[in-house]
């Protein structure tokens, strides 16, 4: 690959957009749950609902989005939910000045930037398969990828620095400022767009609901694709709150070494998003759905092992470092396949089934592994965490199911955008 492949000045915008917002959430990570704990004094069972239930309801009020979504020109739509979402985190600085700060308030507004990720993420990646040419979507798809790992890894840090400097809702502030910002340079992204095809029906038909999932669930592909990242992603995450309890009460790590610990590994978002296009043009995608998707679940189960001290962190850090790679080389090459194999008149709506099964997958199985910790201990749950990840693999989808409706032209049914695409 000689030098960086151009994708145009329209899609520099809309990635510039995705990069100031994924930092300005890189650094509010963790945000509500430290202001519930650290302004409103919440005790664990507070905590764990406004992580879990939150985003659930969220997802749950986006199901009825998915259609309006879909039937409706995606760039403003992109606009109006980072504005939403702005204008929802900056409640929160604004009821702290005033003493008004509430637990409810925090779920509320967990609530709508959960449901307006969704949307949002529909809309873009409508947008997207409008904007590049068929042959650059794994490229473009990775670059995302790229940005994502990277501002994780730079963001919770310096979120944590700033919180201890400025006051608790500082990054409150910086998060609502960068989606003010994307919605800024999503109106630099130029070319009319088509009024999308409709049927004559209402949009918001109780069949259009469910017309995402019954794209997927009826494609070859798509089907166990969408099982296995429901099931692998929600059992990662559900991991998140046990290590959190194991490694700072258990085992006594400070809380700069569990930050450490999960900021340094997510470098490998970089190395693995970089190596996506060079894998499929070498080995072809189907290898990287069977064997990068399988190396993505045989690491969790060393998260049992870990010690306390400094073999500890290193346990934790080569763990997350591996699953890292191969979660970042896998992502844009099922993100890629996802919008190659889904009509354009159903784009928004299947990336919405998508990203509903995803949140409602890791709000249930985290759920299930905090209780299952409660009952025996963070290492249990764990280990069982990590033996059901193995099972995951079978999931995966057959060379036969992947090969089968590649299409002709992956764009030819896309009716976002009406110009060429602009280079």
């Amino acid at each position: 690959m000689a030098g960086r492949r151009r994708l145009g000045r329209q899609f520099g915008w809309l990635w510039a957009s995705y990069a100031v917002s994924a930092y300005g959430s890189g650094l509010g990570f963790g945000a509500l749950p430290l202001i519930a704990v650290l302004v409103l004094h919440a005790g664990p069972a507070e905590v764990s609902a406004l992580s879990a239930v939150g985003p659930a309801v969220g997802a749950l009020i986006a199901v009825p989005l998915a259609p309006w979504v879909e039937f409706r020109r995606k760039r403003p739509v992109m606009i109006m939910m980072d504005l939403a979402r702005c204008a929802a985190m900056a409640t929160i600085p604004v009821a702290y000045a005033f003493g008004w700060l509430s637990f409810v308030q925090l779920l509320m507004v967990s609530v709508v930037v959960a449901a307006a990720k969704i949307a949002f993420n529909a809309a873009s990646g409508a947008c997207l398969k409008a904007l590049v040419r068929p042959d650059d979507l794994l490229v473009a798809n990775a670059r995302f990828e790229s940005t994502n790992w990277s501002s994780i890894a730079v963001g919770p840090p310096l979120g944590g620095a700033a919180i201890g400097l400025f006051g608790p809702v500082t990054t409150v502030v910086a998060d609502a400022l960068s989606y003010l910002l994307s919605a800024v340079g999503i109106t630099a992204v130029r070319g009319q767009e088509e009024a999308p095809r409709t049927t004559g029906k209402s949009p918001v038909r109780a069949g259009a609901l469910l017309d995402g999932w019954r794209h997927i669930l009826g494609h070859p592909g798509l089907r166990p694709l969408y099982l296995n990242h429901m099931l692998v992603t929600g059992l990662i995450m559900a991991t998140e709150p046990l290590l959190a309890v194991l490694l700072l009460r258990r085992l006594g790590f400070p809380p700069w070494q569990y930050a450490l610990a999960f900021a340094a590994p997510c470098v490998g978002g970089l190395i693995g998003s970089r190596l996506a296009r060079r894998a499929v043009a070498r080995f072809g995608r189907h290898w990287v759905f069977r064997t990068v998707g399988t190396l993505r679940a045989i690491w969790l189960i060393g998260l049992a092992f870990v010690r306390p001290g400094v073999v500890g962190l290193v346990t934790v850090m080569a763990v997350e470092l591996a699953i890292i790679i191969n979660m970042s080389l896998y992502s844009p090459v099922l993100a890629t396949y996802r919008l190659e194999h889904t009509p354009g008149h159903l784009v928004a709506r299947t990336l919405s089934a998508w990203s509903i099964g995803q949140q409602a997958s890791i709000a249930v199985l985290t759920a299930l592994a905090g209780l299952l910790a409660d009952a025996t201990s963070p290492r249990t749950a764990l280990t069982v965490v990590g033996l059901l990840i193995l099972t995951t693999p079978l999931l995966l989808p057959r060379p036969d199911q992947t090969s089968r409706n590649e299409p002709e032209h992956p764009d030819a049914t896309s009716h976002v955008a009406g110009t060429a695409r602009p280079r």
